[in-house]
């Protein structure tokens, strides 16, 4: 039992770094210097990171190993990279 706590413990430090850095739309919208993202401003924002997602991955789909995605694989990749991008 204590094997398991143990595997579980380092996995969980090993992928805690990696999510920390993962910064998604929303995220960088709430922590925005001086202040938070509003209005205007936080629509203008997250259509244009959005956007970037979105053509961010695609060429991921496009470079897929060992061949590109397409259709519905392709289809639910994107969305879900984005859905992760964004933060939604």
């Amino acid at each position: 039992m204590t094997r398991i706590a143990l595997v579980v413990a380092v996995m969980c430090l090993i992928g805690a770094p990696a999510m920390a850095q993962t910064k998604t739309c929303k995220l960088e919208a709430s922590e925005h210097k001086p202040s938070p993202l509003a209005g205007a401003a936080l629509t203008s924002f997250m259509q244009k990171c959005e956007k970037d997602a979105s053509a961010d991955c695609e060429k991921q789909a496009a470079a897929h190993k060992p061949k590109p995605l397409a259709g519905a694989a392709k289809t639910s990749f994107v969305t879900k990279c984005v859905k992760d991008k964004v933060g939604s």
